[in-house]
């Protein structure tokens, strides 16, 4: 390793730092990284366009885009409301139930996004039942986490690897799914238990939700049928994309693209607005620097320690890189991390071959997904959900959160550890 080398690795461990612990912008951290890289030629200029990966940008945009519009329909606080009624007001019911829309959305939406529209109704839900909303923020913000890890487009870590190890949304369907719907039953177990002392409800209350009007929610139904129907076809397209030939973002853009034309609106700004540009900005960034890492062969040196630790056990390899994740993705973004890990798993794909070093894949995604529930810093959806809780006058802190998030990451990350062994290697 030359001097150039090791310039390269410590100014992206400077900058890892610094998205790690948010002392600085993380979108601030990312752009400056990328452009110290191309500034001191570590990576030149048409490399370091090359290296953004478009696919999960586009992806990511059209989905935003879709979701934008969708959101102005009050769709996602109707289902809320509809949900309570249901459940007629049953605290227990609706400690499993709202959580477990909230998994399912994050499926098919961006769970932060998911976590920013039924927050407040599950807040009021709360609230009219005459106990703390916490038990069920908290549960659902971790649902989100791990609903979202059963598809591609479900968390970000997920659009990366399936983008980078060319990955189809079935893919994803067939092999984490399975993972996630155990981890959900047993989530909503061990929830009940730990949270029922709290939720005793008079009949009174639950008859004040019972008189809400859920139809009220609904601001523009011929909007809500459009998105009802273009996301619906959107997803068939994700799930045939494979067949169709045809990338995921490709099916994103093209169903953002109807809406956008069906929609009715003559002002589309504002559907561009709420677009998470810095979020896009952070990826093109980061990109950038961990090729700059790649072409300076750390990755390389990185992929011969982990190797060298398991001694090329595949299964101890699968089972290291779950839980080293998991413990990674409790304490730091998992969107860096999975970055960095996914040109060292490619590398011992492409060093050891074989239909047998698929589940690697399937490692990494469940790991780092599963593994941002741990803390409440780990996730977008945990720090969102906390702070519009608090906003509310329901303070959660971050023991709070951390202490009932760890233990369900610590049971997610053994229930994945036993299925990917079991599955591909047993």
């Amino acid at each position: 390793m030359n001097i150039l080398a090791y310039t390269t690795l410590a100014i992206f461990l400077l900058a890892y730092f610094f998205i790690a612990t948010n002392k600085i912008n993380q979108i601030v951290v990312a752009l400056s990284g990328a452009v110290i890289f191309i500034v001191l030629r570590i990576i030149d200029q048409e490399s370091a366009f090359m290296a953004i990966d478009w696919n999960t940008i586009f992806l990511l945009v059209s989905m935003m885009i879709i979701i934008n519009i969708a959101k102005t329909t009050g769709v996602f606080q109707y289902i809320a409301i509809k949900t309570a009624k249901i459940c007629k007001g049953e605290p227990i019911a609706l400690l499993i139930v709202l959580p477990m829309i909230t998994a399912i959305l994050s499926m098919l939406l961006d769970n932060v996004t998911t976590i920013v529209l039924l927050c407040p109704i599950i807040i009021l839900i709360a609230v009219e039942l005459g106990v703390s909303p916490v038990p069920f923020i908290i549960c659902s913000a971790l649902a989100s986490n791990i609903g979202g890890t059963a598809t591609l487009i479900g968390d970000p870590p997920n659009v990366l690897i399936g983008s980078r190890a060319g990955l189809t949304f079935m893919d994803f369907i067939y092999n984490a799914a399975p993972d996630i719907v155990i981890i959900l039953i047993v989530f909503a177990f061990v929830s009940v238990l730990l949270f029922k002392k709290q939720l005793s409800v008079t009949p009174e209350r639950k008859a004040r939700i019972m008189r809400f009007d859920e139809s009220k929610s609904l601001e523009d139904k011929p909007l809500l049928i459009k998105c009802c129907v273009i996301l619906a076809l959107t997803v068939v397209g994700f799930v045939l994309h494979g067949q169709l030939h045809l990338e995921a973002s490709t099916i994103a853009m093209i169903g953002s693209t109807l809406l956008l034309l069906i929609c009715g609106k003559d002002d589309i700004d504002e559907f561009f607005k709420d677009v998470e540009w810095g979020t896009i900005l952070f990826f093109i960034g980061l990109f950038i620097m961990v090729q700059g890492v790649v072409d300076m062969g750390w990755i390389k040196a990185g992929t011969a320690i982990l190797m060298d630790a398991t001694k090329g056990n595949m299964p101890l390899t699968a089972t290291l890189i779950i839980w080293l994740s998991g413990v990674v993705g409790a304490f730091v973004n998992n969107i860096p991390y999975v970055a960095t890990m996914i040109p060292v798993v490619k590398e011992i794909v492409q060093n050891m071959g074989g239909e047998g070093i698929n589940p690697l894949w399937w490692a990494l995604s469940l790991g780092a997904c599963l593994g941002g529930n741990g803390t409440l810093v780990a996730s977008s959806a945990g720090v969102i959900s906390a702070s519009i809780c608090t906003k509310n006058g329901f303070p959660i802190k971050f023991m709070d959160f951390t202490k009932y998030g760890a233990l369900i990451t610590v049971i997610s990350l053994a229930i994945t550890t036993g299925y990917v062994l079991i599955r591909y290697y047993s």
